[in-house]
């Protein structure tokens, strides 16, 4: 008893005689930081588990489309039929559609609200949509037609004669359309010269149903620039008629490669598909000589697509392209292809020529380590666009060459599963497509061919500035509000750091890994929203990670993690550490003793719910001489100069 009470009194002296070196008091407590912050309890809808609950449902939209693109004019006509079923527990008396085109006028709310000095989401304004021969009816015997529509800018609400029943009712909503292709589609579509003819990247060219959800109902959020898409599944079925002299790449399967290729080149396309390397479809030196690369030499050709179970379709068209392709070997022994439609000006290894390679190994990446790639094709086109994603087909820069190229065409592909896949509301919560894409982006780029290109990512520490900007805003911030100066990274990279933290410094990698393929798994082709991925991920790991969520997702305050000294006694040491941030961390120090030999001793985060101060007894009969928080340099700490003991900045 006298050894235990002497012991005693030597801690009580240790903790007496240094400064700072003492027990946080009760009244110091972060507890409000650790409880929860929203309502997160589980419905029918929407389990407390993070799944999809037993009365979960979502609506459905099944798509005929036609379209015919005027050379001459650079105009798009077109028809559509849109199969509308609703598996909601209420009847609907009219549906909501988005017309973006119409984002392209001198009065739309995009246009007012883009400043004076103009952004990336700058648009033509000579364009919008011209609608004729609209109907609707519920397809069920002697129903009638309604023409009854109204357009609010880029809405559309088709009202009908009778509503559509709940749980399983449906309607056809059909319509014609046309517009002016822009030739500045906001950095999304548009139509680009070039040396051999002009490239058309189509993309939101067609009027499109509304997501109608258990959370929002209708979700008519108009479309302004730098928030995109929320859309339902479905499958699509579409016809592009397009010059002779012309090649179409689009999402989904070419149906009828017979009666618009050459025997040439459908002898071609199927070697690329047995092929892990590139072929030619359409081959540089034939641009200029149509009648050897096209089947017909006048008139038009008609190019016919499907994609089922799919959120959207887009497609590119020009007599310019060069096409390409290889085959995608995906984890069930299934096969893909991966395919590149660019000009000459992007032709060369060093450009291009590589876009086949890195769309492959891309896919085969995702695949292999997340989820199944779903479609048949992956496209990469080349076009005056610096990066933006569609089912099975992107738009990136012409001008795009290797590192770069390899990013954007990464990245883009990565959008297959974060939102096409995972069928996110970008249009609301940027950071659950954006920033989920650039984290797996950044395991894909150190994959690729061992690294060639490698990821920055995980440098953290680059990005302090901006963690330090009193400017900056929260990743929740809604994206058609954020600062443009700001978006890159709360739609990027902050969230992408968070996951990042998450699984290399918080969880670690088998629990995250094993969480976060369950969420995409639990919500492949459904909607989540943000407390979903929160509670899935809490369930699932096993960890309670309000804290986490609350300050990083949900905050603007920042980490700085703290040794303030270390002091020894009776041959141990107290490491005296402090929470200087608003992000609280588990604490990972790395200790070196006098032999250079080292350990390294993790904390939990709950020291922190006591407080900002903590005293760590690290038992050793070796001398300290350096301590170092967060080692690997995982964390975005804003202060590198108080991390390591003696207080130094730490290389």
């Amino acid at each position: 008893m006298r050894k235990l009470v002497a012991a005693m009194w030597l801690v009580v002296c240790v903790l007496t005689c240094h400064s700072g070196l003492y027990a946080q008091s009760p009244s110091e407590t972060n507890q409000e930081l650790f409880n929860e912050f929203t309502y997160r309890q589980g419905s029918i809808h929407r389990t407390a588990s993070g799944k999809p609950g037993p009365a979960y449902w979502q609506n459905g939209a099944n798509y005929v489309l036609e379209a015919e693109i005027d050379e001459n004019s650079h105009v798009l006509k077109g028809k559509v039929a849109i199969t509308y079923i609703n598996n909601s527990p209420e009847e609907l008396p009219f549906v909501w559609l988005h017309l973006e085109q119409n984002r392209f006028t001198p009065d739309s709310r995009g246009t007012l609200t883009t400043p004076i000095q103009g952004n990336r989401y700058n648009g033509d304004m000579d364009g919008g949509y011209t609608i004729q021969n609209v109907t609707a009816q519920v397809s069920k015997r002697n129903s009638r037609v309604s023409n009854t529509y109204r357009i609010t800018d880029t809405r559309m609400q088709v009202v009908l004669d009778e509503p559509i029943p709940a749980k399983g009712g449906q309607a056809v909503i059909s319509m014609d359309f046309e517009f002016k292709i822009p030739q500045k589609g906001m950095d999304r579509m548009g139509r680009l010269s070039v040396k051999d003819g002009t490239i058309y990247a189509l993309a939101q060219w067609y009027p499109k149903v509304a997501v109608f959800d258990d959370v929002e109902g209708w979700n008519i959020e108009p479309y302004l620039g730098a928030g995109e898409f929320y859309l339902g599944y479905g499958d699509f079925e579409y016809k592009v008629t397009v010059p002779y002299d012309h090649i179409v790449v689009g999402s989904g399967e070419l149906l009828n490669p017979k009666e618009v290729l050459t025997k040439e080149q459908q002898d071609r396309l199927s070697l690329a598909a047995r092929s892990d390397t590139t072929v030619y479809i359409v081959r540089p030196d034939e641009l200029k000589n149509p009648q050897i690369s096209r089947p017909k030499q006048e008139g038009t050709l008609t190019w016919h697509f499907r994609i089922e179970n799919a959120r959207d379709v887009a497609f590119a068209s020009s007599k310019a392209f060069i096409w390409d392709a290889a085959k995608i070997d995906l984890p069930s022994g299934k096969k893909a292809m991966a395919q590149s439609a660019y000009p000459i000006e992007s032709d060369g290894q060093e450009a291009w020529g590589r876009s086949t390679e890195y769309s492959k190994a891309s896919i085969e990446h995702y695949s292999a380590r997340w989820y199944e790639y779903p479609y048949p094709v992956a496209v990469n086109v080349a076009a005056d666009i610096n990066g933006m994603e569609y089912p099975g087909l992107n738009f990136c820069s012409y001008k795009s060459k290797g590192e770069s190229l390899w990013g954007v065409t990464d990245h883009e592909f990565g959008h297959n599963w974060f939102p096409m896949i995972v069928g996110t509301n970008e249009r609301r919560y940027a950071w659950m497509d954006e920033g989920f894409n650039t984290f797996i982006n950044h395991y894909s780029s150190l994959e690729f061919n061992d690294g060639e290109y490698g990821s920055n990512l995980n440098q953290t520490r680059r990005y302090l500035n901006w963690f330090s900007n009193p400017a900056r805003e929260g990743i929740d911030t809604y994206p058609d509000v954020a600062n443009t100066s700001n978006l890159g990274m709360i739609a990027y990279m902050k969230p992408a750091i968070g996951l990042l933290m998450l699984r290399e410094y918080i969880l670690e990698p088998e629990r995250f890994d094993y969480a976060f393929k369950a969420y995409m798994e639990a919500w492949a082709y459904k909607h989540p929203q943000p407390n979903d991925f929160f509670n899935l991920m809490e369930n699932v790991a096993g960890e309670n990670l309000s804290w986490f969520w609350k300050s990083w997702f949900y905050g603007t305050d920042n980490i700085d993690l703290a040794v303030e000294n270390v002091v020894s006694y009776g041959g141990n040491f107290v490491v005296m550490l402090a929470n200087k941030g608003g992000v609280p961390m588990p604490v990972w120090m790395e200790i070196t003793y006098s032999d250079d030999s080292t350990e390294r001793v993790k904390l939990p985060v709950e020291i922190w719910q006591r407080g900002d101060e903590w005293n760590y007894l690290h038992r050793t009969d070796k001398q300290v001489t350096k301590v170092v928080l967060d080692p690997d340099k995982i964390l975005p700490d804003i202060n590198l100069g108080n991390d390591s003991w003696p207080n130094r900045i730490y290389e």
